[in-house]
C-alpha cells in the first residue's frame, strides 16, 4: 500500500510511443479479426432457434449429433455443452412455421433414442426481428459515443472529447477483437457489457482528464506532457485500486457465474484490462499528440473568469439601482 501512498511522478508521456504503437497492433489486429472472422452472432441477433436440453446421465453429444443429422430439418444443428456435462444446448438455424410451432415436442421425439432427458428452454427469435435488434445495437454504441463526444467537449475542450472519443473506440474495437477471436456468441448480453464499457472507460478517463486540467489551472508548469504525467501518477492509486477490485468480481463472475453469464463476464473482464491500460497510457497520450496548447487553454479559462466576474458586476449594479 505505501506504492498507492508515494507521491512519485512517472514519466508515461517519455515512453507513449511505445504504449501506442502496442495499441496501434492490437487495434489493427482485432479489426483485420473483425472483418476476416466476423462475430458470433447468437440468435438474438441472427435469428433461429435455442433449445436447452438436460439428461439425467452425461449427455451422449456424438449421439445427438447423429440422430439429428438424419432429419433434413435439423441436419445443421450446432450442439454444445452448457455448464455442466449433462446439459446440451443445440443451436438451430431456422425458425420457420414447422420449427417453432411443437419445436419441444418434436426434439423430444427425435432425441428419444439418445437417452433420459427433460426439455430446460426453448428459445425462438425470427430473422427479422433479430435484425431490427442488431440494427438497434449498433445505434445504441453509435449514439452513446456521440452523446459522450457532446459531454466531454462541453465540459472540457474539443481535445479532450477527441481524445476521450479515440481512446473509447480503442477500448470497444479490442474487445470486440477478443470476443471474436475466442468465438464469443454475441447477444444482447454482450451489447449490454459492450455498454456498460463504454461507461467504465469513460470514468476513468474523466478522472485523469479531470486532474490534468486542475493541473492546468493550478500549475505554473507550460509543458504539458509533464502536467500529464503529474495528473496521472496522482490518479494512478485510484484507477488500480478501482480496477483491481472490479476485476477480482468479474473474473469470479467468469469462473463461477456458470455458462449463461459467461460471455458478459468474459467481455467485461477483456474491457476492464483494456480500458484501465487505456485510462493510464493511451487517452492522455491522444490528448498530447493531438498538440494541447497550455497557454491557450488558460487564456481561454481566464477570459471566462472575467466575463463572469463582469456579469456578476453588472448584477451587482443593477440591483443597486446604479445600471
Amino acid at each position: 500500500m505505501e506504492i498507492f501512498k508515494s507521491n512519485k511522478v512517472y514519466n508515461f508521456m517519455g515512453s507513449r510511443l511505445p504504449f501506442l504503437g502496442l495499441s496501434s497492433i492490437l487495434f489493427i489486429a482485432s479489426i483485420v479479426l473483425l472483418i476476416t472472422k466476423g462475430l458470433n452472432f447468437g440468435i438474438d441477433f441472427a435469428g433461429g432457434t435455442i433449445v436447452q436440453v438436460k439428461y439425467e446421465k452425461v449427455a451422449p453429444i456424438s449421439d445427438i449429433r447423429h440422430v439429428l443429422a438424419k432429419k433434413p430439418k435439423y441436419e445443421n444443428a450446432i450442439i454444445s455443452k452448457f455448464g455442466s456435462d449433462k446439459e446440451v444446448v443445440i443451436r438451430l438455424s431456422g425458425t420457420s412455421s414447422d420449427l417453432s410451432t411443437d419445436i419441444s415436442d418434436r426434439i423430444t421425439k427425435v432425441l428419444a433414442p439418445t437417452g433420459k432427458f427433460e426439455i430446460r428452454r426453448v428459445d425462438i427469435v425470427g430473422p427479422k426481428v433479430g435484425g431490427e435488434l442488431r440494427e438497434k445495437g449498433i445505434m445504441a454504441l453509435t449514439l452513446s459515443i456521440i452523446v459522450i463526444l457532446i459531454y466531454v467537449s462541453f465540459r472540457f475542450e474539443w481535445r479532450f472529447a477527441i481524445a476521450s472519443i479515440l481512446a473509447l473506440i480503442h477500448d470497444i474495437t479490442i474487445a470486440m477483437g477478443a470476443i471474436s477471436l475466442f468465438s464469443v456468441e454475441v447477444n444482447l448480453d454482450i451489447l449490454a457489457a459492450l455498454l456498460t464499457l463504454l461507461g467504465y472507460s469513460l470514468n476513468d478517463t474523466i478522472i485523469v482528464f479531470d486532474r490534468i486540467r486542475e493541473g492546468i489551472q493550478t500549475s505554473k508548469e507550460t509543458i504539458i506532457e509533464k502536467i500529464v504525467n503529474e495528473s496521472v501518477s496522482k490518479t494512478l492509486s485510484r484507477t488500480t485500486l478501482t480496477s483491481l477490485t472490479t476485476f477480482f468480481v468479474v473474473v469470479t463472475l467468469f469462473a463461477f457465474g456458470g455458462e449463461i453469464i459467461h460471455g458478459f463476464a468474459f467481455t467485461l473482464v477483456v474491457g476492464i484490462i483494456v480500458g484501465t491500460y487505456s485510462s493510464i497510457f493511451i487517452a492522455a497520450s491522444f490528448l498530447v499528440q493531438l498538440k494541447f496548447s497550455i497557454l491557450g487553454f488558460r487564456a481561454k479559462e481566464a477570459e471566462k473568469v472575467k466575463r463572469q466576474k463582469e456579469k456578476e458586476r453588472m448584477r451587482a449594479m443593477y440591483e443597486k439601482g446604479t445600471v
